[in-house]
């Protein structure tokens, strides 16, 4: 049995109370911490920057999944490398320089992700095909958490399972233990969730839940 990785996305944490949050996280079994980083531009809505990500890795070690939802990434490759980020993902659609940005991260010792919103067709990461670790399917328009889980996602993830079997298939908007079985079926190796294990009393539970250890 294949494991699954549960990346909880501390979009959904209370952030006054971070290292408290994220350290949550780690007593209660999550693999890794998904970091969801917005410009405004990219997407409509601002989250944070490299100082959060510095003080989350001084909180935890679990490896941080950093996801750079930002135009032109390749100018902050480097800082969030040196703030404690260990994978890296970009988006296919925010850089002219989608080779150049994927050899930046690796040269930076880190992880390279690369990523499609729900509209862009999984084969325009064709040309990219050696260059990343990881592909991060979008189920949702991203911007926001909390959003409903496109169920067009599931065949993206089966295209992506063929395409690129060397890689890592993480999925990521409106997961929670019901369309977890779902893309798991189709072939998803990191699952993040954010309410469905922010927002619950029992995070250990809901994880297990999400990678199908336990049902109600």
């Amino acid at each position: 049995m294949r494991k699954i990785f549960v990346s909880p996305s501390i979009l959904s944490a209370d952030f006054a109370r971070l290292e408290q949050e994220c350290k949550s996280l780690e007593k209660c079994g999550a693999d890794w911490i998904h970091c969801d980083v917005m410009d405004g531009n990219f997407v409509p809505n601002i989250t944070f920057g490299m100082p959060i990500v510095r003080s989350i890795r001084r909180c935890v070690v679990l490896p941080l999944d950093v996801h750079l939802m930002i135009e032109r990434p390749e100018r902050y490759v480097r800082q969030f490398a040196e703030a404690g980020a260990d994978l890296i993902t970009i988006h296919v659609e925010a850089t002219d320089n989608v080779a150049e940005t994927l050899e930046l991260v690796r040269a930076c010792g880190k992880k390279a992700g690369i990523c499609v919103k729900p509209n862009t067709p999984v084969e325009e990461l064709i040309p990219y095909r050696g260059l990343f670790d990881m592909v991060l399917i979008m189920s949702v328009e991203p911007g926001f958490g909390g959003q409903k889980f496109l169920p067009s996602a599931v065949e993206k993830i089966r295209s992506a399972k063929q395409l690129f079997p060397d890689a890592l298939l993480e999925v990521d908007g409106g997961i929670n233990r019901d369309t977890a079985k779902l893309v798991i079926d189709a072939g998803v190796d990191v699952i993040v969730a954010g309410n469905a294990i922010m927002n619950v009393s029992d995070r250990k539970q809901a994880m297990d839940q999400i990678r199908g250890n336990v049902t109600l």
